[in-house]
């Protein structure tokens, strides 16, 4: 079993992303876990929204496999607290045969396609992040979930 977390475009910040890699290296004690980066469309401006989308759609399917479970990070999917995802995920984990696909879209969401393919969607927060802190606060909830599964000391409630 492996999770892997797919975004579009790389993390530019890089005080961010070594905040993205300390959690990633922590969460690989845990479970194998990938950060897959699929780089960014470029000359976008003749390009509609609807078009971005799809074309990013495309990118992002040619990086799924037949047996994946896909779980798209939506502002509209179900949002959870800190104990409830970590249950949520355990419980993804023992049904899932290969891979969990988490997907961070870009920066118009997800192209239809992607909705219809997905087995859940998920959402962080009913505010709006930069889709590099998404990927920081996913990295620790994930982290955070496994701490919380082996009743280690880092969550408190």
């Amino acid at each position: 079993m492996t999770l892997v977390l797919l975004v579009v475009g790389k993390t530019t910040d890089p005080h961010i992303q070594t905040l993205i890699d300390d959690y990633t290296s922590r969460l690989t004690h845990y479970i194998p876990f990938t950060l897959q980066v699929i780089p960014e469309l470029k000359a976008t401006r003749a390009l509609t929204l609807d078009q971005q989308k799809a074309a990013e759609a495309q990118l992002i399917r040619k990086q799924l496999q037949p047996a994946d479970r896909i779980i798209l990070l939506d502002e509209h999917g179900k949002e959870r607290r800190s104990i409830d995802f970590a249950a949520w995920i355990q419980k993804r984990i023992a049904a899932a045969s290969r891979r969990i696909v988490f997907i961070v879209g870009g920066p118009y969401g997800f192209d239809s396609t992607l909705h219809d393919l997905a087995d859940e969607e998920i959402s962080l927060s009913q505010m709006t992040f930069s889709h590099q802190l998404i990927r920081l606060l996913f990295v620790e909830q994930l982290y955070r979930a496994f701490t919380i599964l082996r009743n280690e000391p880092y969550h408190h409630e």
